[in-house]
């Protein structure tokens, strides 16, 4: 199996400018100096963490998905993010996984976050994704799921290797963040990426970013602090199974299933 190299942009968002934060994201993309097969960008990266689902909302044929189109083609990897979208009269959190072929798969968010309105604006989801690139099987969940572990866990018969949260998690919650990212990747034996946003939006919450790269033993490989940035790293296949073989811990997990949980990818289009 061969490695992955993983690329992820944490930014300050402009509030409700999808044409602003395309700009300059497409900038830091284009400003990847070695070859990446997947870049990775924050939750709803075109507007910030908004209720204001129908002032910003983008169809599935919209400019950012033509944009993540055409960057995938260009720098040959996958761009997964999430935007908003609206779907007849309903709004999702949707992340989206764009190919350079142009196909993609998505995902919509499951955990909304209640105590931020997310409930009563958005559809959540129900179906976990699970996708093979380049030799490796990623998750890419959204924020608010890195509270919920069994929503996050990785399935013994055929795991994941690397576990992505896209996210808009605000400074006041930071602990959490940092903990949490770690323990998903300890409990998964998996590499964990989290991307945050900085600075302040429109509501006036504070993003510090914290936005890391853990390996599976739960060590940061990447750790980015507050600043604006475009971080790439290359990822040892060798040394996540070496690592597996030796501490097979999710042999001795305990067997569940929930009937709502879908772990195949959904279809290209």
């Amino acid at each position: 199996m061969s490695d992955l190299t993983v690329s992820f942009v944490q930014l300050a968002l402009q509030w409700h400018d999808p044409e602003a934060n395309r700009t300059e994201l497409g900038r830091r993309i284009s400003g990847i100096s070695v070859p990446t097969d997947l870049i990775v960008l924050p939750e709803m990266f075109t507007t910030g963490f908004t209720m204001e689902a129908p002032a910003v909302a983008e169809t599935m044929d919209g400019p950012t998905i033509a944009w993540m189109r055409q960057w995938a083609a260009e720098r040959d990897a996958v761009v997964t993010g999430s935007i908003v979208v609206r779907e007849g009269d309903s709004y999702y959190n949707r992340l989206l996984w764009v190919r350079p072929d142009g196909t993609l798969s998505y995902y919509n968010k499951r955990h909304l976050f209640r105590m931020g309105g997310e409930t009563a604006v958005y559809t959540p989801g129900s179906e976990r994704l699970i996708e093979e690139w380049r030799g490796w099987r990623i998750c890419p969940l959204v924020c608010y799921d890195l509270r919920f572990p069994v929503w996050s866990r990785n399935p013994a018969q055929e795991p994941y290797d690397l576990l992505i949260y896209v996210a808009n998690w605000p400074a006041a919650r930071r602990t959490a963040w940092m903990t949490l990212l770690r323990a998903r990747a300890i409990e998964n034996l998996a590499y964990t990426v989290g991307v945050n946003c900085v600075g302040v939006d429109g509501n006036s919450l504070v993003y510090t970013g914290d936005s890391a790269l853990i390996d599976m033993r739960g060590e940061y490989l990447v750790e980015v602090g507050n600043q604006e940035t475009c971080i790439t790293r290359t990822l040892r296949r060798t040394d996540l199974d070496s690592f597996r073989e030796r501490f097979a811990a999710f042999l001795d997990a305990d067997a569940f299933e929930l009937h709502d949980l879908a772990l195949q990818p959904k279809p290209r289009s």
